[in-house]
């Protein structure tokens, strides 16, 4: 493990907050690597949140500006790689897991709830995209946590499945992606290498889908790429998010009991995930005082990564939801 020693994020250094790099280890002995934010002039026991995603991003991207500007608003907060990525360790790289990525946020738990400028009890999570999907499903499993936002989120068991818009919801279909991808392990095992998916594509075609052109406008331009980024470059193994087709999460998010805040915007391709999943999360759960769902007017989906140039994340709304629900 290396971590970069010098400043490079994709946003600006806060003067508000003390930044450090920690590392710790998940249950399966994978050692993730996060930038911990500390609010300036802090006191002995603070909220703690974690921050993980986009899928396919790192911390040096959306996640660190999230949890940056939450500590500004008085949290301590860590944003993380998850395993195979960025600076975290795990082999084969560019691997994703449903149990493994759910196991890093609650690896992350575990870290803050045993920290002494920590509040063990004072500890919520934040998922961007892909794990936005993961943190509803850790807040599903551990009882810890006690406040969760789930941001511009995607299924990804879901979209793995069924793919975009669920067009490719059909047994036949899945049979058939099932089969390419078993052809590409046997290829991979020949080669004693993974072949790569590929990021977001570049060059852009002129008939891209706007949500291809919003990936591409952040991930590929000065505005959010980074070297570390499996969407900024080579992407994801082909293989890698095989798992998701038949391992389905979020599928006890009904007995959530803790707060859970869902956040779309109107315009994101994606916001029949936020809103299909915040349903599901509150039908038929008697805990639904502490719930909402939050559509960002105008927003794509990638506004709510960085505020797309127009102030899109509601970071006053986060931090009064996670004020209120971890007592901060």
């Amino acid at each position: 493990m290396e971590l970069a020693k010098r400043w490079d994020k994709t946003f600006p250094k806060s003067k508000k907050v003390d930044h450090s790099k920690v590392t710790f280890t998940n249950r399966y002995g994978i050692t993730l690597a996060a930038d911990m934010y500390v609010p300036k002039n802090a006191g002995e026991k603070l909220a703690a949140i974690a921050v993980c995603g986009p899928f396919g991003a790192v911390k040096e991207q959306a996640s660190g500006l999230y949890a940056q500007t939450m500590a500004e608003r008085g949290f301590l907060t860590i944003a993380f790689d998850p395993s195979f990525t960025g600076e975290s360790c795990g082999e084969p790289r560019y691997m994703a897991s449903p149990d493994i990525n759910t196991e890093d946020f609650q690896a992350a738990v575990d870290f803050l709830s045993t920290r002494e400028n920590v509040d063990p009890e004072k500890i919520g999570i934040i998922g961007i995209c892909g794990w936005g999907g993961m943190a509803i499903n850790a807040a599903a499993l551990d009882t810890r946590i006690k406040a969760t936002a789930a941001m511009t989120m995607y299924d990804m068991a879901r979209v793995n499945a069924n793919g975009y818009f669920d067009a490719e919801n059909s047994p036949d279909t899945r049979y058939e992606k099932k089969r390419a991808l078993n052809a590409q392990r046997t290829e991979d095992f020949k080669n004693g290498a993974y072949a790569l998916g590929g990021g977001v594509v570049d060059p852009l075609p002129d008939d891209a889908p706007y949500f291809v052109k919003d990936y591409y406008d952040y991930y590929k331009t000065k505005r959010g790429y980074h070297k570390r980024s499996l969407n900024s470059n080579g992407g994801w193994n082909v293989t890698g998010c095989m798992s998701f087709i038949n391992q389905p999460i979020l599928k006890y998010s009904c007995e959530i009991r803790s707060a859970v805040l869902v956040v779309h915007g109107e315009k994101a391709h994606s916001l029949y995930f936020g809103r299909d999943a915040y349903y599901d999360i509150v039908r038929n759960n008697p805990y639904c005082g502490n719930k909402e769902l939050l559509i960002i007017p105008g927003a794509s989906h990638t506004d709510l990564y960085d505020g797309g140039g127009k102030e899109a994340i509601p970071f006053d709304r986060l931090a009064e939801f996670f004020g209120k629900y971890l007592g901060a």
